[in-house]
């Protein structure tokens, strides 16, 4: 075991991917200096682009479309391109390439093209960074076909998925949390990851009272409001989704099947998110009562009395489940 922060453990999976496969390639702003969140650095503080040269990780120039259509020529003529778009906002000017080309070649072409592509987009709110750098849209990209999204909450899993995503050979979305890069936790690099395979976060009991059903980020405020809710007796099972597509229906209908009750809670809007497709999923194929918590459909505001309006605390999380454990 190692101790890792979150950015650690995901450089450490590309390192090792990049010694073993020669075909690997990262391209994006600022990784020759290792990144603007270090996510290009290894444990050691060494840049990647020590270690690889600058064929290996290539800065670009700060043009999202040009840097996700290079990434897609690149796996398409047998690359395997990890491309960094800084914050997911920032990818929006890259949907085309991502959406179009990379999602939809494998398909459109009889398997005769393959995209492996890993698309690095940061979602969540980061402190301070108001509406333009604080957006979660993993819901937009779970809706269109051929990509596979991704959205780790520990640095074990950010070590583990992004092995397993370099090694799945599809157009991966793969969202880490801008607020998570230093968190610190345990690697151990002989797990494996798998893609699809939700992972119980938090368990007390048998789980029989409620089930709740989070990823990225707030999983963890939802740790917090489970351990809140056990000190008054309630046994909560927690399950971390992982991969939001696929996502791992069959553990989350026998969770709620078990329980009775399911909340979804994410950190993106509560509108049209994720969370309705979980929970309408869990309401057609059980008779658990179902309910979810997101935030309001706002742009996160700069000042913090604005921000904290589009964050979704512990209280809020146990306050929603007793709203659905009463009835």
């Amino acid at each position: 075991m190692r101790t890792l922060s979150y950015a650690q453990a995901a450089a450490l999976a590309l390192q090792e991917a990049m010694q073993t496969h020669p075909h690997i390639v990262a391209l994006g702003e600022d990784l020759g200096r290792g990144g603007v969140f270090g996510q290009y650095r290894s444990a050691d503080g060494r840049c990647l682009a020590e270690l690889f040269g600058s064929q290996r990780i290539i800065d670009t120039p700060i043009s999202e479309a040009t840097i996700m259509g290079a990434g897609v020529g690149m796996a398409l003529a047998g690359l395997h391109p990890v491309v960094e778009m800084r914050v997911a906002d920032f990818a929006l000017c890259a949907i085309d390439e991502l959406v179009n080309q990379a999602a939809k070649n494998r398909f459109m072409f009889g398997g005769q093209g393959r995209v492996p592509l890993i698309a690095r987009l940061p979602i969540g709110i980061w402190t301070a960074s108001a509406a333009q750098h604080s957006q979660s849209f993993e819901a937009w990209f779970a809706h269109i076909p051929g990509l596979v999204v991704v959205a780790p909450a520990t640095p074990q899993d950010n070590y583990g998925l992004l092995k397993a995503s370099l090694a799945s050979g599809d157009p991966v979305v793969y969202m880490e949390h801008k607020e998570l890069w230093g968190l610190q936790g345990e690697v151990d690099t002989q797990a494996t990851a798998e893609l699809g395979k939700c992972r119980v976060a938090f368990d007390e009991g048998e789980g029989r009272d409620l089930t709740v059903v989070s990823w990225s980020r707030q999983v963890h405020v939802c740790v917090d409001a489970a351990r809140e809710l056990a000190a008054s007796g309630v046994r909560t099972r927690v399950l971390d989704l992982r991969t939001i597509w696929p996502w791992d229906r069959e553990a989350v209908l026998a969770a709620a099947s078990a329980s009775g009750r399911l909340l979804v809670v994410h950190e993106a809007v509560q509108a049209a998110g994720f969370g309705a497709e979980v929970a309408a999923t869990v309401a057609e194929h059980t008779g658990a009562r179902v309910a979810r918590l997101g935030a309001p459909r706002i742009p996160v505001g700069y000042a913090p009395t604005l921000e904290a309006e589009s964050r979704i605390n512990a209280a809020q999380v146990v306050q929603a489940a007793r709203r659905l454990l009463a009835h």
